[in-house]
């Protein structure tokens, strides 16, 4: 496993949307890997393959006991709203409210090509859409909250 440097919001690579991932093999194992290794050592709880220069539909989030690996998500049912403070570790020094849903159901494949579905509730359900929002080119000041009418995914 290896640290990846982090990607900042001043490389236009960010806003662009990721391709699907087609080939799930070592070459994605490592990635997925240094992924978490990288969003250890930056004190993260959620990082997408953007964020480390790869223009793929990967992610993952690792908050307390919950740990998930995402390629392709797609989220196919959201209800809720939790509005609530967020940065993120592509963004130096901004945090700003953004509204989540409290509640995701999300279909994506493992890192085995193996498609789930899984229920996400709470900060869980926060964190994965910031992530998923990353493989559109998505930054969470982009939905910062003010009037009722941004925020939601």
């Amino acid at each position: 496993m290896a640290i990846r440097n982090i990607v900042t919001d001043s490389d236009p690579q960010l806003r662009k949307i990721s391709r699907e991932v087609v080939s799930f093999d070592e070459k994605l194992h490592k990635l997925l890997d240094d992924m978490r290794e990288t969003m250890h050592k930056a004190d993260g709880c959620g990082l997408a393959a953007p964020q480390v220069g790869i223009l793929r539909r990967a992610c993952i989030v690792e908050t307390g006991d919950f740990f998930i690996e995402m390629m392709n998500p797609v989220i196919l049912e959201a209800s809720g709203s939790q509005i609530s403070g967020e940065a993120c570790l592509s963004v130096k020094n901004r945090s700003c409210l953004v509204d989540r849903p409290t509640y995701i159901k999300v279909e994506y494949f493992d890192r085995y090509g193996e498609k789930h579905i899984k229920e996400v509730e709470n900060f869980a359900a926060k964190a994965c859409c910031h992530e998923i929002d990353h493989l559109d080119g998505i930054l969470f000041y982009d939905k910062e909250y003010s009037d009722g009418k941004r925020g939601r995914r």
